[in-house]
């Protein structure tokens, strides 16, 4: 393989460059959007799973449109809601120690 097909980059750098670096309020905000998108993703799977519509979970609950916002990581949900839209979903919710 030629040098020009095997193009190597630094991962953190380029990290680094887009989110801001390692503990900066920039990468902060930028971990706090995934983490945001990526539980909103683990509560849009569960509602298919279950065969639910938003609006059908979104009554279940108590909110109008908030489901849409969540699963697109628009907002996060306050822990009380985390916990009542798991609970509408039949999941459980377990709190382990990290290793």
């Amino acid at each position: 393989m030629s040098e020009k097909e095997l193009k190597m980059f630094d991962v953190d750098a380029q990290l680094d460059a887009v989110f801001g670096k390692e503990g900066t309020p920039e990468r902060k905000a930028a971990e706090d959007r995934a983490n945001a998108f990526f539980t909103g993703q683990i509560i849009e799977e569960a509602r298919k799973k279950a065969n639910m519509t938003q609006a059908e979970l979104a009554e279940k609950i108590g909110t109008k449109s908030y489901i849409s916002r969540v699963e697109t990581g628009k907002t996060e949900p306050k822990v009380s809601t985390f916990y009542r839209i798991a609970s509408a979903l039949g999941l459980n919710v377990e709190l382990t120690p990290a290793m």
